[in-house]
């Protein structure tokens, strides 16, 4: 099991979350891809976007909907800094996460968190559960709850 994964299910049991991670055969490199996998609309997978405070090596992650575009002027709005794109290298130093498979949980590094208020139409959503084939399904407002996520509009 990857160090990633470990701290995924690290995370979740400290919160009180149960959370079953289900590994996924096929290629899951896109939200579209996610979705098919899982038999759920698009906007039922959660991409993790991160950008990095400007000056800073503090990263902010807006967890969204899969068929929506953070707006950079929404989210610097939302978190009050000014942001920049974090980069792959960025993020994984920060995080501990590669792209296409950064969890909400389990991060190296204290991240703030906003989330979509789309996410909230859904019984349950699916996040990247630390690698880019591994998943779990949660309901979005627990999620929110556990994560001290900020729920707030930051979409284009």
């Amino acid at each position: 099991m990857s160090k990633s994964l470990k701290r995924v299910e690290a995370e979740a049991k400290a919160l009180g979350l149960s959370v079953t991670i289900i590994r996924e055969d096929v290629v899951t490199t896109t939200a579209q891809l996610a979705a098919d996998a899982r038999g759920c609309g698009v906007n039922q997978i959660v991409k993790s976007i991160l950008f990095r405070e400007s000056g800073s090596d503090r990263h902010v992650l807006f967890l969204t909907a899969g068929g929506n575009r953070v707006s950079q002027a929404k989210a610097e709005s939302a978190c009050e800094h000014t942001l920049t794109r974090a980069d792959a290298a960025s993020i994984r130093a920060y995080t501990g996460f590669a792209i296409g498979g950064v969890s909400p949980l389990g991060h190296l590094n204290p991240v703030a968190k906003f989330m979509d208020p789309s996410l909230m139409d859904y019984p349950t959503i699916w996040a990247a559960a630390g690698t880019p084939n591994h998943v779990f399904e949660i309901a979005p407002a627990l999620l929110a709850e556990k994560l001290g996520a900020l729920v707030v509009d930051f979409i284009e």
